[in-house]
């Protein structure tokens, strides 16, 4: 007896999704709701669960393959499953045969097991965006094969590590046969494809401009040395810069609240409460989870939610939920040690706060030379809705308000 596998509802205006990984293979014993595959879709992974317990039948379609919402994608078939996969379904084997071949001098892992040879697609294009060497890892997946969590967890071990070489993961040789150079072509996720084409939307459609201050980190540092451990201990979190950051952008927005609305038609839509955008680092790409009402929470709540969306962004589990809505958005290019930039607007709103790193300077205080520790803070705005003159005030409330936190409490 056999039962279908279909692609769940996805979310809303979500039709379709890439078949992004198969995480049993046909053979396998498979639990009821055990996940057996991975989806992704425009905005997050989702996973498929099994709707029966068996065993893993026929997979109808192949890692990349597009699949609409209700189709079939595999069978469960009843039986108890065989200590080892047989040969790969029809549609398995075609992914297979379109996946790069290994380098041949790629080495074994420990235990035998070829982890190059082993690796999905998805598993590879993990180990190329996160530069580690895969034959440096122990899988944990059957029969030793590595999974995405092994490669998170080495990447995560190790962000220092230099890049694996190319040659443990490529394919297919240069055009000039030149020994030990190598190259692979693999096909933008389709979380990527969206990222790209709303960021190019955004170019097209919004008169983005961008603002730049600088911010005397200063007060901010010494309160958060002062209260660390007692923050931590009475809340469970780490106090961060973060909620310094978005306190302020609510102080500001109150002020100047263009910055907190979007364009609709010929309409200009204002929001009487601030949903805040995250611009968080995922596997697939940059992803921005919302921290909803982050006007009304306190530090601690701040923190927790940030700390929440950052833990789940790099496990993959994120929800359509997590990811829609969003009135501004805060991207801290810091932390990967950015100087300057200028971020992009993440439509429909209509502006992003970017965060730098923090650096002694040399500044001048009541009229001597100091070292103080600066950051460079930077608003892109659509200036269709937002005037020069809001913009650079938006920005000097932030500036003012991290400058002096106590802003932050007495609402000034």
């Amino acid at each position: 007896m056999s039962t279908e596998v279909k692609v769940p509802t996805l979310g809303e205006s979500v039709t379709e999704a890439t078949i992004g990984e198969w995480l049993k293979q046909p053979g396998e014993a498979v639990a009821v709701d055990e996940p057996i595959a991975s989806l992704e879709t425009d905005k997050v992974a989702v996973e498929v669960p099994s709707p029966v317990a068996g065993v893993m039948g026929q997979q109808v379609a192949a890692v990349g393959d597009t699949v609409n919402v209700g189709a079939v994608i595999a069978t469960i078939e009843a039986g108890a499953g065989k200590a080892a996969a047989p040969a790969a379904a029809p549609a398995a084997a075609k992914a297979e045969a379109a996946a790069p071949a290994p380098a041949a001098t790629a080495a074994p892992a420990e235990d035998g097991v070829d982890t190059v040879t082993t690796m999905s697609p998805a598993v590879r294009r993990l180990v190329l965006e996160h530069g580690v060497d895969p034959t440096k890892i122990k899988g944990s997946g059957k029969d030793g094969r590595l999974t995405k969590e092994d490669v998170l967890a080495a990447a995560n071990a190790a962000p220092e590590a230099a890049p694996a070489p190319a040659a443990t993961v490529a394919a297919a040789p240069a055009a000039s046969g030149a020994p030990g150079r190598r190259e692979e072509r693999v096909k933008m996720t389709r979380m990527r494809q969206t990222i790209a084409k709303r960021l190019k939307s955004a170019q097209d459609t919004a008169a983005m401009l961008t603002t730049f201050n600088d911010v005397d980190m200063s007060a901010v540092i010494a309160t958060r040395d002062k209260y660390r451990e007692s923050f931590e201990k009475k809340h469970g979190v780490r106090l961060g810069f973060m909620s310094f950051f978005t306190k302020a952008v609510a102080l500001a927005a109150h002020d100047i609240p263009a910055v907190n609305a979007r364009i609709d038609g010929d309409e200009i839509v204002y929001h009487d409460y601030l949903d805040v955008s995250v611009a968080v680092s995922a596997p697939n790409g940059l992803v921005v989870p919302v921290v909803r009402n982050a006007d009304s929470l306190s530090f601690a709540d701040i923190e927790k939610a940030i700390a929440d969306l950052g833990k789940r962004a790099k496990e993959g589990t994120l929800t359509m939920e997590d990811m829609t809505g969003g009135t501004f958005t805060i991207s801290n290019g810091g932390v990967f040690g950015g100087l300057m930039s200028t971020p992009i607007i993440n439509p429909p709103q209509s502006a992003v706060l970017g965060l730098h790193r923090i650096e002694d300077r040399p500044v001048v205080r009541n009229g001597e030379i100091v070292i103080r520790p600066m950051m460079y803070i930077a608003m892109s705005y659509d200036h269709r809705l937002i005037d020069g003159r809001e913009a650079v005030t938006f920005l000097k409330t932030i500036k003012e308000a991290i400058e002096d936190p106590t802003r932050l409490l007495i609402d000034l």
